[in-house]
């Protein structure tokens, strides 16, 4: 983008000496003033470049509605010019009066823009991120579900085929985070901007980093659900109080805690798995392993087993804060491995 800019200031500045080059060849009058012709043409083409430069942080949705607050200040004032009472006969008292009324009325409408731009840029197809004929559903990712980290995993596996939409403060709130100076605050960002990178380079899933402007002085949080409402997007968070907010607002909100849970397999007595023993039990005769969702499991007359991995076939099924206690006895296999 960098290089496609500079390339087109370059043409530009090309394109205004060639005129300059036409002016004066084009206009024998004016060759005794060379210097003049090519100085106007190149300070015009500077000033323009300045102007290019302040403009840099005008966006596409600023201009928009600047635009619009015009349209509308000059629409009204030209009603206003039109109404009976305003027919002036004094014509420097009309000119002058006309040109107060225009300023106003275009001031006015700017601000009016200015100060209700969040409901303004939401109504703006363009700014509403998709066609409105695109049927592809829309999820916006808050930073806690990018340092979690899952959600990458989880596109890897193309289970995910809505539009991923990273607002641009949150983007910004994870490299704030990044740069704390608390280290355990510093890891979080930068697991948040991995994760978002690697969702960047996966070229199925639709990711879009979008600058979506929303009142600065609103808390994340509620940005995210003013955005959600506005945009009738779903909302990917593993924060537990933003994902209550949403409910109490009627927005759809996806746990990647409940899909790593319900993707981790159904235990049933009877059935057999490997575990690796890593301590004793409450009982002298127990050992205890875990299994990877953090599920207890607990083996009978295997404390000669602790260190190692055996066969353990199920006995009972406990539900627990954490998940489950397995309840075990060695199966046969590991039975006669010891023997």
């Amino acid at each position: 983008m960098k290089n496609t800019i500079l390339t087109t200031r370059i043409i530009f500045f090309t394109l205004c000496l060639i005129g300059c080059g036409f002016i004066w060849y084009t206009n024998p009058a004016l060759r005794s003033n060379t210097t003049i012709i090519f100085g106007l043409g190149i300070t015009l083409c500077l000033l323009t470049m300045v102007v290019d430069f302040a403009l840099k942080k005008l966006s596409v949705r600023k201009l928009i509605s600047l635009s619009f607050g015009l349209g509308i200040g000059a629409f009204l004032a030209y009603i206003i010019e039109n109404l009976p009472f305003f027919d002036i006969v004094n014509p420097e008292i009309k000119h002058f009066g006309l040109t107060a009324l225009y300023i106003a009325c275009m001031y006015l409408g700017v601000i009016m823009m200015l100060r209700s731009k969040n409901d303004f840029n939401l109504l703006i197809p363009y700014i509403r991120l998709v066609p409105q004929n695109n049927e592809n559903p829309l999820i916006i990712v808050d930073g806690s579900a990018l340092i979690d980290g899952r959600i990458a995993p989880i596109c890897q596996s193309r289970f995910i085929t809505s539009t991923l939409i990273v607002p641009k403060f949150v983007l910004e709130e994870l490299h704030k985070t990044a740069e704390s100076e608390d280290t355990q605050r510093q890891l979080k960002g930068r697991k948040g901007i991995e994760a978002l990178n690697k969702l960047k380079n996966m070229t199925y899933i639709d990711l879009r980093i979008q600058d979506i402007e929303v009142d600065s002085a609103q808390h994340i949080d509620s940005k995210l659900i003013f955005l959600a409402q506005n945009l009738k997007a779903k909302l990917l968070t593993t924060d537990h109080n933003l994902a209550k907010l949403a409910e109490f607002h009627g927005i759809e909100w996806l746990n990647i805690g409940a899909i790593t849970k319900a993707l981790n397999p159904e235990i049933s007595v009877g059935q057999y798995f490997d575990v690796d023993l890593v301590k004793l039990g409450k009982e002298p005769h127990q050992g205890v392993g875990y299994l990877a969702d953090g599920s207890m499991v607990v083996v009978n007359e295997a404390v000669s087993y602790i260190g190692q991995a055996v066969a353990a076939e199920v006995i009972s099924v406990l539900p627990s804060a954490g998940g489950k206690m397995i309840f075990a006895r060695l199966h046969t296999k590991s039975a006669e491995m010891s023997a």
